[in-house]
């Protein structure tokens, strides 16, 4: 297997080149004109690549892309994202450049790279029927409009691989569920100075809140239940009528998710007359290591039989498309992407060297779920 690898080398040029085709468009998810236009780029390389033109699956104004290959039931979904989080314009500050083997520009290693490997490894496969490969277009805004697409081609595949980018190379097993809360307080506003006892003070009833919920984590099972934004009053002289704050939840395990989501929900104000309002809940279920370890195991011995370095794990707290496909039931392997770091900051960057001996992990884990069990 290790010509496989070689072959992926000598194609390092052209798939770099096709890398800068796609990093230079720049596709902020908030910008739906720029994730249509990345849309078309991105359809344009994948048809090339892949012999088909994708199924152009548009919600909500949101360009999402699909290929269905060949004439076999879908028993792999290959699944990533064209959207970026910057802005547009960013280019003059980060451009694509490759210095001393190292890639940058913005969204090359969320996820750009992982995109580009996914179309060499499928037309690299001997046949490619039975893969879909799916490009989402908000998987940076929580996939509010890709979510229910994304489950639905994964329902029944025997895999879903997930090329979001791997920091140092390690292969993701385990991801955190996230959930999500806003907790609006209205209390009773009265003069700060002349009567304060005729107020309900719901600056006073936030920060009870506040304390509350940030008991319910657990770090022994890695749960953590985190206040983050808040907003309180009006003027300085006036005991605040309303408040409200943020909280970001994350759990390994979906009964973790559960209790915490309950608990949210039962809070109950401190302060006589103030009133609560609980919004939210789960966003992603957890992507638990038993959806990925038999997975991972074969992706090892594949790794062995091309000659790679012993593959690594690593479980994290950030969210991604993979805990959707998880959560279905679908056995899922994240972090197969490029390797590199700096996702969202200035230093975003790709190891260059790392690009062919993936993609060819990458073809190889395919072809051997296509062809076993």
């Amino acid at each position: 297997m290790g010509s496989l690898v070689e072959q992926l080398r000598a194609a390092l040029p052209a798939l770099l080149a096709d890398l800068e085709t796609l990093v230079t468009c720049e596709s902020p998810s908030s910008d739906l004109p720029a994730v249509a236009r990345s849309a078309d780029v991105v359809a344009e390389l994948g048809s090339r690549l892949l012999g088909s033109a994708p199924e152009y699956v548009v919600v909500d104004g949101r360009t999402h892309l699909r290929w269905r290959l060949g004439d076999a039931p879908s028993r792999v979904l290959v699944l990533g994202h064209h959207d970026t989080v910057w802005p547009i314009g960013s280019l003059a500050t980060h451009p694509f450049v490759i210095e001393d083997g190292v890639l940058r520009g913005p969204g090359c290693f969320d996820m750009k790279t992982g995109l580009v490997m996914a179309f060499h490894a499928i037309a690299a496969l001997p046949s490619s029927s039975g893969v879909t490969l799916l490009v989402t277009g908000d998987e940076e805004l929580g996939s509010p409009t890709s979510r229910a697409l994304i489950e639905e081609e994964a329902a029944g595949c025997v895999a879903a691989l997930v090329l979001e980018a791997s920091a140092d190379g390690a292969l993701k097993l385990e991801r955190k569920g996230v959930s999500t809360y806003e907790i609006r307080i209205l209390g009773r506003a009265s003069h700060a100075g002349l009567e304060p006892e005729l107020g309900i003070n719901a600056s006073i009833e936030a920060a009870h809140q506040i304390l509350a919920v940030s008991q319910l984590g657990d770090a022994s099972l890695g749960t953590t239940v985190t206040p983050t934004s808040s907003t309180s009053g009006t003027t300085r002289n006036t005991v605040p009528a309303a408040a409200a704050f943020q909280v970001d939840g994350r759990a390994r395990e979906v009964a973790e998710q559960l209790r915490v989501d309950e608990a949210m929900h039962a809070l109950t104000p401190v302060l006589a007359g103030a009133s609560l309002e609980i919004l939210g809940g789960p966003n992603r279920p957890p992507l638990e290591r038993k959806m990925s370890e038999s997975l991972y195991l074969r992706a090892s011995g594949l790794a062995a039989d091309l000659g790679l370095e012993p593959l690594r794990e690593i479980s994290v707290g950030g969210g991604s498309d993979g805990n959707f496909t998880a959560g279905i039931g679908t056995p899922t392997l994240d972090g197969l992407g490029a390797v590199g770091g700096g996702a969202h900051a200035d230093d975003e960057h790709v190891v260059v060297a790392e690009i062919a001996p993936r993609t060819a992990l990458l073809t190889a884990l395919i072809a051997d779920l296509l062809d076993r069990p």
